[in-house]
């Protein structure tokens, strides 16, 4: 759950859900997938995807999660396995839980 101001769902302005539109179309296809034992964590309505900490600046969102979701294009020379892989060894190595 993110601890600063967040734009929920019910509130976002056009811009802003064009860009989560945008963005989400980059993403792999089990990311599309809600994590059962997340849900109401991880749930848009409680701020808690780590996307929803850049709802107050729309461009950032975008410019930010795109990036992430053009580095797990499928025709990319690294497996799946691999990105995931290379994630999880960032994510230790900078102490995130997620």
């Amino acid at each position: 759950m993110t601890w600063i101001k967040t734009v929920p769902p019910s509130e976002a302005s056009d811009e802003l859900r064009d860009a989560q539109r945008k963005m989400r179309a980059l993403y792999p296809p089990e990311y599309r997938t809600d994590v059962e034992s997340l849900k109401v964590l991880a749930s848009r309505e409680n701020g808690g995807g780590i996307s929803d900490s850049h709802t107050l600046i729309p461009d950032a969102l975008y410019h930010s999660f795109a990036a992430f979701g053009s580095l797990m294009a499928a025709d990319l020379p690294l497996s799946r396995m691999q990105h995931e892989m290379i994630a999880t060894v960032v994510s230790m190595a900078n102490h995130c839980f997620y």
